[in-house]
């Protein structure tokens, strides 16, 4: 295979697999409005298979998504020690308007030492900053 159709081939390839990336976490240094003025309207969790568990977070109206996040990564961690773990990995969130709130459907699996992956929370270190930014928890 000639030299240009091999680097095509692998421009194509990374191109390919750079569409299917996940979306960039949202991290706590992500710039958010004030979050203790939202009004966060609940949590539900479900506890999937496991150690795989899903956050459900509502806040009226529309939030910015790096609140929604926020909100929902401050249950994960509140909910990891209240389990019993340090740990979480950020697996997925997905965030919409639905009725006149700004709702959030988190996936983290939760773990009592730190899991691999980049998106990796410390249960206690997130639990602090979550209540110093007035974030209500599980």
């Amino acid at each position: 295979m000639r030299r240009a159709a091999r680097i095509s081939l692998f421009a194509g390839a990374a191109l390919a697999l750079a569409a299917c990336a996940p979306e960039e976490p949202v991290t706590r240094d992500a710039p958010v409005a004030d979050l203790s003025r939202l009004e966060y309207r609940g949590i539900d969790t479900r506890l999937l298979d496991g150690d795989l568990v899903q956050f459900l977070v509502a806040i009226e109206g529309e939030a910015p998504q790096a609140a929604v996040s926020r909100y929902a990564e401050c249950a994960a961690a509140q909910y990891a020690l209240i389990r019993g773990y340090g740990f979480a990995r950020h697996v997925r969130t997905k965030v919409e308007m639905r009725g006149g709130q700004s709702v959030g459907d988190a996936v983290y699996t939760i773990s009592a030492a730190l899991p691999r992956g980049l998106r990796t929370i410390d249960a206690e270190v997130v639990v602090s900053v979550c209540a110093e930014d007035g974030i209500p928890m599980v």
